[in-house]
């Protein structure tokens, strides 16, 4: 056999290696990655005023838990039906409703005093925020490829990781100018220049999804056993995540003695690194797949190892000296990063394109039930004990249920066929009836 026999075959394989990884860079995904990033601005601004606000209004740390915990309260409960809405009715238009809606909550944060209309305009930050990652996640599955998949949520999730960095750091200085209310009018008026591309860019769906949509029902997904072990292990990176964002400045500003200045750019520093490693981690995962790594194996590693180190970080934390600790928060970061990339691509194997809005939309209920339980149960344990100690204790015991989801409840890293799973209930149902 010549070298020219040999072009037929690897030169499709070029192409289609190329096509994916073009797909994963493409005006969409660069899209989804800013409007997740304008996502995690907005709701990081209360963490970042946290400490005004509560001097300003003269709210308890249990309140500005509270405050923190209301954003989930509805963010975690409508995952369910915005995943549903994404796959109905278009994921394209319910993302630019969404952030219509949390845009302009963020707005009214800068304009109202008062507990109760601040946990409010939080409640509707959540419904509008909810939308952002079940349409993401519908609009990639049916328009990256699977070998590219952990590229483009690197890429998103650089994105939005670099959220709080900017966030935090562009908060602090318009709250140096201007007063912390400025700073959500500001935000949420910057959101809202997004719908301008968003709509003039067109959404391609594979032609066959509407078909396979109706073979995988939401009953059917709701019996995967690695759906719970997705939604367990995100509600464990959730749970540390969320913690240290809505905590972190706070933390430093009362139990290592920052300033307002040093507590900005170590905060900001911190978050950049858990953004770039983000990045890193999605292009290691698909170059690994690419050249003939095991998916399975390969995403299996990275988020089950990540949970081992968010044990020993929290507990660094906890325990160490403040050396120690602040050292932990930089590897926190990292390997946060790290696993960021598989947290929704491996949800995005395993639905593939006919389920990936509502498997999306359900495991991120469960996931962010997290947000609803770690800045609450936080504020309580820091009025209770008057320090941060035992709250990364509780945080640490939770990543330990995050490796047993990821590791051992899902049994394979691949797209389930749906199209099998329906043919065998039948069988089994006609030979009941037989």
């Amino acid at each position: 056999m010549g070298c020219r026999d040999l072009i037929p075959v690897t030169a499709p394989q070029n192409a289609a290696a190329a096509d994916a990884a073009r797909a994963a860079r493409s005006p969409v995904v660069l899209l989804l990655a800013a409007v997740l990033f304008l996502n995690y601005v907005d709701r990081g601004a209360l963490p970042t005023a946290a400490h005004h606000i509560q001097e300003d209004l003269h709210l308890t740390f249990s309140q500005v838990g509270m405050l923190s915990s209301a954003f989930f309260w509805t963010y975690a409960l409508v995952q369910i039906p915005t995943g549903w809405l994404a796959e109905r009715y278009g994921a394209h238009r319910v993302l630019a409703c969404g952030l219509a809606t949390w845009a302009l909550a963020t707005m009214l944060v800068g304009v109202v005093s008062g507990f109760v209309l601040l946990v409010i305009l939080r409640l509707l930050l959540g419904v509008g925020e909810s939308v952002g990652f079940p349409s993401t996640s519908k609009i990639l599955a049916t328009t990256v490829p699977s070998q590219s998949l952990a590229t483009a949520n690197g890429i998103i999730a650089f994105a939005y990781l670099m959220g709080p960095v900017v966030g935090t750091f562009a908060g602090g200085v318009l709250m140096t100018h201007f007063g912390w209310r400025a700073m959500f009018v500001i935000f949420g008026a910057a959101s809202l220049v997004w719908l301008w591309p968003w709509s003039r860019v067109r959404v391609q769906h594979r032609a066959e999804d509407a078909h396979a949509t109706e073979i995988a029902t939401t009953a059917m997904i709701l019996r995967q056993r690695s759906l719970w072990g997705t939604g367990l292990g995100h509600f464990s990176s959730n749970y540390t995540f969320y913690f240290m964002l809505s905590w972190l400045p706070l933390y430093l500003v009362h139990e290592r003695g920052f300033s307002d200045t040093d507590m900005t750019r170590f905060a900001s520093a911190a978050y950049f690194v858990n953004a770039a490693c983000a990045i890193g981690g999605g292009w290691a995962l698909d170059r690994y797949i690419g050249r003939g790594g095991s998916t399975n194996r390969g995403y299996k590693w990275v988020l089950g190892g990540s949970h081992l180190g968010f044990i020993v970080c929290m507990l660094c934390m906890a325990l160490g000296p403040r050396p120690v600790a602040l050292a932990a928060i930089f590897v926190y970061q990292a390997v946060c990063g790290l696993q960021s990339p598989g947290v929704f691509a491996v949800s995005q194997i395993l639905a593939g394109p006919a389920a990936a809005g509502r498997w999306v939309g359900i495991q991120n209920t469960i996931g962010n039930l997290a947000g609803i339980v770690a800045p609450a149960l936080t504020g309580f344990v820091v009025d209770w004990t008057g320090h941060f100690q035992l709250a990364f204790i509780v945080a640490a015991a939770v990543g330990v249920v995050g490796f047993a989801g990821y590791v051992f409840m899902i049994p394979k890293v691949a797209e389930l066929d749906w199209e099998a799973q329906t043919a065998g209930r039948s069988s089994m149902a006609s030979t009941r009836l037989g």
